[in-house]
């Protein structure tokens, strides 16, 4: 185990580890550590506390200082100019007539670099941007480009569940997503039902696709040939978590399918899952990010 604080440089973004390096450094913080992209102030948002060695990413860089009022007051006025840069990148993108949205400006710490980070559907060739805008902010210009979901994170909304959405709230990081999760959580496949704002599939259909899993090996699908206490019969219908399936009783097969525990029935003969229809299929995989 290491002694670590968790610093976030960003609102609701990635926690990233460092040594407090002898400091009394507690949450709610600010201190000033050394990053890929050079001196950066960041919040404390835990604490001293220990880590497991392979939760760290190795080297795991030290605390240069907590932050006086002075590099708080400085990170401030990163956050001001970056609006007046955000204002005149968007002139700039106009006047160039360039297929890109803006999304964000940040300023580094020590002002060395200005970066822009924007979508667009393809290639975009910026390169009179960036020296015009060298020319205007007299430092290092970077362009990145970032994918939607990203741009979800950073200009946040509010998604068809009526919350905030979870990217920009709480996730600090995307998890996988898939059309398998959509399948064995028995959800509807329509696009417009299981794609959140950004256009790609919900982060939240991973928050339980555990508990489905499980509950998928525990039940057997429809069309599934099961005995029951009152003889065999076909699954018509599946409800994984009452943990309930119906049945049509061969016996009565012109009857209303009759409701047992999954736990009163032994499975015969397991049906396979149903087929999508392949364009179908082809839309929701692009879905998937």
């Amino acid at each position: 185990m290491i002694q670590v604080i968790g610093v976030r440089f960003k609102e609701n973004g990635k926690v990233y580890f460092f040594d407090p390096a002898g400091f009394k450094i507690k949450k709610g913080d600010y201190v000033i550590v050394d990053t890929a992209r050079g001196m950066e102030c960041g919040l404390v948002v835990q604490g001293i506390h220990e880590e497991s060695k392979d939760k760290i990413i190795k080297p795991l860089k030290a605390v240069k200082r907590v932050a006086a009022p002075q590099d708080i007051e400085k990170m401030n006025q990163n956050r001001r100019d970056e609006k007046r840069a955000f204002n005149i990148c968007l002139e700039k993108i106009e006047k160039h007539k360039l297929e890109m949205k803006l999304i964000d400006v940040e300023y580094t710490f020590d002002r060395s670099k200005v970066l822009f980070y924007f979508t667009a559907d393809g290639r975009v060739d910026f390169r009179e941007l960036v020296k015009e805008l060298a020319r205007i902010f007299r430092t290092r210009i970077e362009l990145r480009q970032i994918g939607v979901r990203d741009e979800s994170k950073m200009m946040g909304g509010i998604g068809v569940c009526g919350q905030p959405f979870c990217c920009s709230r709480f996730l600090t990081e995307f998890t996988p997503v898939s059309i398998k999760m959509a399948k064995e959580q028995g959800l509807s496949l329509n696009p417009a039902k299981i794609s959140g704002s950004c256009g790609r599939l919900m982060c939240c259909l991973s928050y339980e696709q555990n508990v489905y899993e499980y509950l998928n090996e525990l039940t057997p699908p429809a069309g599934s040939l099961v005995k029951t206490p009152d003889g065999n019969g076909i699954v018509s219908e599946v409800s994984l978590l009452a943990g309930t399936v119906k049945v049509r009783l061969d016996k009565n097969k012109e009857g209303v399918p009759k409701e047992y525990k999954v736990k009163e029935i032994n499975v015969l003969r397991r049906a396979g899952k149903g087929r999508v229809d392949r364009n179908l299929e082809r839309e929701l995989k692009e879905l998937e990010d």
